[in-house]
């Protein structure tokens, strides 16, 4: 079936307002997709359809237009009466058109007849409008447009102008099989469509898997698309250091361990229940003092643990496990005395000498001073991590790979600095106890995050220290001194949900925590002020859709069991800043969003085409000139 563009574009009709008053509809501007010299008509079909886009957009209208897969639906507000809609749906694969006249109130559905004597096709344009959207041009001119519409058209020619370009690229678009982003679309000379039944209705074969505008209440019973401001935010100035537990001075060093919020960093609503709980329980003899946080990565748990230690003014500490993580790696190891003898070499020494002013020769020392990733690094693109480390391209590698190389890395450096010359060997050895971060902040009254304890191969390594998840917990280091636990030590443990090689946690550690938050991505709401903030971005629709397809993206990852990816803020913030570089969404997507969430080609493939291209439809190829 071919279309008939007369059908479509019926150029007759009168147009609604503002544009009514205007006595030529001849625009002199041009879609790209035109010859440059034809001046662009107003066309009544695209204004309305147009027009019912930006009433759902900013909520003043009934209606809703969506996407399925390759498909697009529209619930069109008909002004014939308050229960009258236009219902369509519209195919991109086959270009067929099917739609209906629907009464809300009696179920009563009539034939849908597009041409000069029937419907407008308005309804048919908006179910259009997803696809349309693909288009960076009438995109463009799109926002521009509802920015005068939602501000009641303070520049009307610059709204005449937008409109005219959305009216010109649309009809380019539709007319010409050869144009380069042509849409095609199958509507006959007699203008009759097939009807949506109400069997279809009630099966839910309508039903929309994403919103691109409004509130569908016929197809599918579905939340409003747009965008709200988070009404529930805590002020930074209201949280930071208001929950302090007993009363203390730190000293300069310890101050500098306290964590500085962000100011694009929005407060999860779990940090500020456990800053509660912990200030709430101070001086009982049961004081809540340790706390999971447990979910898909990319969802906050480090950044929240900061942000707990700010609320608390403590000094923030972290350990990060791995899968050969031991029980001395949290109470500490003796190692050889070496810092008088030289190594022989005179890096080596100058090193040692750097390493002895920043606390001595540990793990943690030796990878901050040769510049290796963590595991915030790690998580966030273990590939590229993993090829900085060993100059090798590996884009299934995982961040266990990644910090299997950095402890070994590590090691090496330290049996370097260990080496003593010659020269300066002595008959006698001396040793020396290296005091680790964990047993620091417990000793001191600090809060100490442990990163992915699940990780952990070795059992009972968490089960060693249960004595120190006690509230008043004891425990004898390898020097053979016994110290307690700090009343106002808190032990944050992080660990992710999603990520290949992490186990489940041991229950006698789970029964140990005062609170275990699961922690999920933000309201979307939230997650698109944070991006915002942080990017600097300013179109809120773009964001929020891109906030949607995350948000599916983990939903789809859940139910099919995707657990080698990651995706959430991080990618998201990737995914807006490259967009605004490249400026195209669509690959943008494909090398942050969509790379990191899996490294299995079919798996990458079925987001593409269920997840991103609903809502962002690939850029067309121009025709070679």
């Amino acid at each position: 079936m071919s279309v008939s563009i007369n059908n479509i574009f019926n150029y007759s009709r009168p147009l609604p307002e503002p544009f009514d008053t205007i006595t030529n509809k001849k625009v002199k501007v041009s879609s790209k997709y035109g010859d440059g010299s034809t001046a662009s008509t107003l066309c009544a079909t695209v204004i309305k359809a147009v027009h019912a886009v930006c009433r759902c957009m900013n909520g003043s209208g009934e209606g809703a237009v969506g996407v399925i897969d390759h498909r697009t639906v529209a619930e069109y507000k008909s002004s014939m009466g308050p229960d009258a809609y236009h219902l369509v749906v519209y195919d991109s694969n086959s270009g067929s058109v099917t739609a209906s006249v629907y009464d809300k109130n009696t179920e009563v559905f009539e034939s849908y007849t597009l041409n000069a004597s029937g419907r407008d096709g308005a309804a048919v344009m908006m179910a259009l409008m997803p696809i349309l959207q693909g288009d960076d041009e009438f995109q463009e001119n799109l926002e521009q447009y509802y920015d005068q519409f939602h501000s009641g058209y303070p520049d009307m020619a610059k709204a005449t102008e937008c409109m005219a370009m959305l009216c010109d690229n649309a009809y380019r678009r539709i007319k010409d099989p050869a144009c380069s982003a042509h849409i095609k679309v199958g509507v006959d000379k007699s203008g009759n469509l097939m009807r949506v039944s109400q069997a279809q209705l009630d099966s839910g074969a309508f039903a929309p898997t994403s919103v691109s505008a409004g509130e569908f209440t016929i197809f599918a019973k579905t939340g409003p698309a747009t965008i709200k401001k988070a009404v529930s935010l805590v002020e930074h100035e209201d949280f930071v250091g208001k929950y302090g537990l007993h009363k203390r001075a730190l000293n300069a060093v310890e101050e500098s361990l306290v964590p500085k919020l962000p100011e694009w960093y929005i407060i999860p609503q779990e940090v500020v229940d456990i800053c509660r709980h912990a200030q709430a329980t101070t001086g009982r003899s049961m004081q809540m003092r340790n706390f999971l946080l447990r979910g898909p990565a990319g969802t906050g748990k480090t950044m929240g643990a900061k942000a707990i230690a700010s609320g608390l003014h403590l000094p923030y500490m972290k350990y990060t496990c791995s899968a050969g993580t031991e029980i001395f790696d949290f109470v500490g190891m003796i190692f050889p005395d070496s810092d008088s003898a030289s190594t022989g070499d005179a890096q080596l020494d100058k090193e040692k000498e750097t390493l002895k002013s920043m606390g001595g020769v540990n793990y943690a020392n030796v990878s901050k001073l040769m510049g290796l990733p963590d595991l915030d690094d790690m998580d966030y693109d273990p590939s590229g991590v993993y090829q900085a480390l060993t100059g090798t391209e590996n884009p299934a590698a995982t961040s266990q790979d990644c910090m299997r190389i950095v402890l070994d890395k590590v090691t090496e450096k330290v049996r370097a600095l260990s080496k003593r010359d010659e020269a300066s060997k002595s008959s006698g050895q001396t040793y020396s106890y290296v005091e680790t971060d964990f047993i620091k902040a417990l000793k001191n009254g600090y809060v100490i995050e442990i990163q992915e304890p699940s990780t952990i191969v070795q059992p009972g390594v968490l089960v060693g220290l249960n004595s120190l998840l006690e509230q008043s917990g004891t425990i004898t280091l390898p020097t053979g001194e016994m110290i307690e636990r700090h009343p106002d030590a808190v032990v944050v443990v992080t660990t992710n949900t999603s990520y290949e090689g992490c186990r489940g946690m041991n229950q006698s550690v789970l029964d140990r925590m005062s609170l275990v938050r699961d922690v999920e991505l933000p309201e979307p709401e939230v997650m698109v002020q944070r991006a915002m903030s942080v990017t600097g971005a300013t179109d809120e629709y773009q964001v929020s859709q891109m906030v949607q397809v995350v948000n599916d993206m983990a939903e789809y990852c859940r139910k099919n069991s995707i657990t080698d990816g990651s995706y959430g803020m991080r990618s998201l913030i990737d995914w807006i800043i490259s967009s605004e570089i490249t400026g195209d969404v669509y690959h943008s997507a494909l090398y942050t969003i969509i790379s990191k969430a899996t490294a299995d080609e079919m798996d990458r493939e079925a987001l593409i085409s269920t997840v991103l291209e609903p809502i962002f439809a690939p850029p067309r190829k121009k025709a070679a000139v």
